[in-house]
């Protein structure tokens, strides 16, 4: 199972964690594992290319782990309130997203949300 916990400060997203295989498929065809793949280097790319902001981000190949933080989706962060809130806004869309596909696959992944600043 994949657990993603989503980091949320006074009610903006900045960022998350994933751990775990999904166990989907068969390493190499987890649709599943694939999907989340592909949205979490989206929301990466999105980030540092289409809104030139700083992530910080570690995959770790073997486990699977991966975490994803932007503090420039945060008000304190000095970035202008359209970024914060494009940032903000592509993280929480990400959690949604991941929300509706449990009910498919509540078997192979779980989605939390943390207040706990990091």
């Amino acid at each position: 199972m994949t657990r993603v916990v989503f980091y949320k400060s006074d009610g903006v997203f900045y960022g998350f964690e994933e751990k775990g295989h999904t166990g989907y498929g068969e390493s190499g065809d987890d649709v599943l594992c694939a999907a989340l793949s592909a949205m979490t280097m989206l929301i990466i790319n999105t980030i540092e290319v289409m809104y030139a902001s700083d992530v910080e981000y570690t995959i770790d190949e073997e486990t699977t782990d991966i975490r994803v933080v932007a503090r420039a989706a945060l008000p304190e962060s000095g970035a202008d309130e359209k970024k914060q809130y494009a940032i903000a806004g592509l993280i929480e869309s990400y959690y949604y997203q991941l929300t509706d596909m449990t009910e498919d696959y509540y078997e192979f992944l779980e989605v939390d949300v943390s207040d706990e600043y990091i």
